[in-house]
């Protein structure tokens, strides 16, 4: 079998053409790991494929870090699926043809469609999908197994978020402006993000803003490597970031920070938003918090004397059971202040996943059709099903959120397709999570390794990944950006597309699922046109030609006048109609996304955690990611170079904590919580709250973080508390006994 590595490049629609054969093939494309979508270049020779520097492209200007550096390694055959498994009369793995897999997968389906009905069969995206893939898993789900039993793994990412977002400003987009804004405003509070090891090139606006004379304020329960460049450090306990936002706003108001005309121009809801804050007096919320006062009120100084400022969240306050109110309580602080809205201000959410942020966009969640339409919506319903030439009243309604879709594996769900997701390690309560996959009726994983998923299942698909594909991402910013075919696959290796062509036709649907993403996207714009993420102005070749481009881009009309178009960039391409529409790099400088224009405060107050510690459970554990992986880890745990930087899990506990179970560096510790345990050597630092233990969550076995994390969800957003929950922590020898 020939290394894709060494493969000769093939041009796929949307492509460069491809060079002499005698020079090594350079393709500009962009990074396969998080949501920044870094600009790369892939050099693909006799002697593999090289990452060079693109330093023309916005975001990273050239920067990598490691996991971007090392991506080629996922391309050997040596790490990867090469060909399709089926599980055999043994119980094993084992391999098959492409049409014996495919048929395998299909006669499930089917069988259990036919036995238990349309809802018994579930389907369960990743937020790494292309929004080709994302748009077309959404579309097989609903017209052709007519399930409404599909969501994704980005539902564990920043669904709070976007929930806060939507009911504040009627519209959702991660960064409602550009990563270059945040080097020029003057002040940033970042809160339970830690970008040094999750996104290291985004760490040069940080350093840019700071170099430019404004200020950095980190909120996080560690002291992170991103906090060690800040400011002001605030470290709450987890579970408390509501209270500090509300302290905060309690102290705008009563210091006299507000900006009374941006509140009387261009929002509602203040004066019941206010009175919920005032109850959250300054020690009230130390108290909970356990920030200083001092600390709450340098905090609210430095935000409010800049000329403009900006919030930034991440998962750690996103990832609670009052995930949403939280961010609502940070945006309510940006509206009070007059710092929404305007050039080099506002509220954003730093997106984990690489397509996080188009994975939802166009169809994988459980409650959206594709441009970010509402199921429940009846002209969306209408629009949608009339691109795809069905009736509307076929279309399915919303089904299950994430968590609530894999804990019913087994019972009403019988039989599950999975694409680009690893649960069995991503999902909370991950060892209830991991029984319920294993009582399927039936199980089909489509990805690129065998994943700890995938490793359950009666068929798992090799599919194309990053370099062997072309398709559209749509970074944290809200870029859309083409990610371009640089190698070709293993010979037995599949794109997703590819996939549900086949199994469309197997299970009776013979027409509208292509397999050129060029196609699939072309459809994708006209499914999106007139939505809040109206893609319908993009194309293949303006992104081609272009660095990206901001939805939401309508197609101008003809007879219109466009907006004035800036370029940002040449990729070689022809160069869009001089009348397209420019895309929208900043949201809501002139109105926000609702009926009335105005941004919503939204009264929100601090309850607990929905557990807090006890005799039996006294300390809180969060948990996050490392420099040298990334989310499940099924990709990372495969790079040498990676897991030479971070081999295993470990527990991150401060010395006073050590010192009373008799623990010290090294030794082995179990975090026990209700629902389970977990094991991973201990990591001594001060830069922990003594009454917290942090664990990462890339690896599977004894020390899966998430066997011990809490699936109670947000009632809006349906996230799960990821970031905080009671637990003892204990010698492991002593919790064997």
């Amino acid at each position: 079998m020939q290394s894709p590595t060494s493969a000769a490049p093939a041009r796929t629609p949307g492509s460069p053409a491809a060079p002499h054969p005698a020079a090594p093939a350079v393709t500009a494309t962009h990074c396969p790991y998080c949501a920044l979508q870094c600009g790369m270049n892939l050099s693909a020779g006799s002697g593999g494929v090289q990452v060079l520097e693109r330093t023309e492209f916005p975001v990273n200007r050239g920067a990598l870090c490691g996991k971007g550096r090392t991506a080629p390694a996922l391309l050997s055959p040596a790490t990867r699926l090469t060909e399709p498994l089926v599980r055999g009369a043994s119980g094993q793995l084992e391999p098959a043809s492409w049409p014996d897999a495919l048929d395998r997968v299909a006669e499930g389906l089917s069988r259990v469609r036919t036995a238990h009905g349309p809802d018994a069969c579930g389907v369960f995206g990743g937020g790494g999908l292309t929004n080709e893939k994302a748009y077309a898993l959404g579309k097989f789900a609903r017209v052709v197994l007519g399930t409404s039993q599909i969501d994704y793994n980005g539902r564990f990412c920043m669904s709070s978020a976007a929930a806060g977002q939507q009911r504040a400003f009627g519209l959702d987009r991660g960064l409602p402006f550009p990563l270059a804004d945040v080097a020029r405003t003057g002040c940033v509070i970042l809160v339970g993000a830690n970008p040094a090891e999750t996104m290291p090139p985004a760490v040069r606006y940080l350093t840019e803003l700071k170099e430019n004379g404004g200020r950095l304020i980190v909120v996080d329960p560690r002291r992170t490597r991103t906090a060690e460049q800040a400011d002001l450090h605030l470290a709450p306990r987890p579970g408390t970031d509501l209270a500090l936002a509300l302290g905060l706003l309690h102290l705008v108001v009563a210091e006299g920070h507000t900006d009374e005309a941006f509140i009387a121009a261009r929002t509602s809801g203040w004066e019941q938003a206010r009175a919920v804050a005032m109850a959250h007096w300054p020690e009230y919320v130390e108290r909970i918090t356990g920030v200083p006062v001092p600390q709450l009120r340098e905090a609210v100084r430095l935000f409010c004397t800049a000329p403009e400022s900006m919030v930034l969240t991440a998962r750690g306050p996103e990832q609670q059971s009052k995930g949403t109110d939280t961010v609502a309580a940070w945006i309510n602080l940006c509206l009070a202040t007059g710092r929404a809205g305007r050039p080099r201000s506002g509220y954003g959410c730093l997106t984990g996943q690489g397509n996080g942020q188009g994975g939802r966009e166009h169809g994988q969640k459980a409650d959206q059709l594709p441009g970010y339409r509402k199921l429940t919506d009846p002209a969306a319903r209408r629009h949608v099903a009339g691109v795809w030439g069905v009736d509307p009243d076929r279309l399915p309604g919303p089904g299950r959120s994430a968590y609530e879709l894999l804990d019913a594996l087994g019972d009403d769900v019988r039989a599950l397709l999975v694409m680009g997701s690893n649960p069995v390690v991503s999902a909370p309560r991950a060892a209830h999570v991991e029984e319920r996959i294993r009582s399927l009726d039936f199980l089909a994983v489509a990805d690129v390794v065998l994943s700890e998923t995938a490793a359950l299942a009666d068929v798992v698909l090799p599919v194309t990944q990053w370099a062997e594909e072309t398709g559209t991402v749509t970074n944290l910013e809200g870029r859309v950006l083409l990610r371009r075919r640089a190698v070709a696959p293993p010979p037995d290796v599949r794109s997703d597309l590819s996939v549900l062509r086949e199994l469309a036709a197997r299970l009776g649907v013979s027409k509208g699922f292509p397999e050129d993403p060029e196609e699939v996207f072309a459809e994708l714009r006209r499914a999106s046109a007139g939505g809040p993420a109206d893609y319908s102005g993009i194309s293949y070749r303006r992104l081609t030609d272009e660095q990206g481009v901001f939805w939401p881009c309508p197609e101008t009309p003809p007879g219109a006048a466009a907006a004035p178009r800036t370029r940002t960039g040449s990729g070689g391409g022809e160069a869009p109609p001089p009348d397209a529409h420019p895309g929208t790099p900043r949201l809501f400088l002139e109105r926000f996304a609702t009926d009335d224009g105005r941004a919503r405060f939204v009264p929100v107050a601090h309850r607990p955690a929905a557990e807090e510690p006890d005799e039996t459970y006294p300390v809180l554990l969060t948990t996050g990611r490392v420099l040298a992986q990334y989310q499940s880890g099924a990709q990372t745990r495969r790079v040498k170079e990676l897991n030479a930087a971070a081999p295993g899990p470990f527990v991150q506990l401060h010395p006073r904590l050590a010192a009373r179970i008799g623990v010290a560096e090294g030794d082995r510790v179990a975090v026990v919580s209700r629902r389970g345990r977990a094991v991973a050597p201990a990591r001594l630092s001060s830069g922990i709250r003594a009454d917290t233990v942090f664990m990462p969550f890339h690896w599977p076995g004894e020390g899966r973080a998430n066997t011990v994390t809490n699936p109670v969800l947000d009632p809006v957003s349906r996230m799960p508390e990821f970031k905080v929950c009671a637990v003892r922590v204990e010698r492991a020898e002593l919790a064997e006994e």
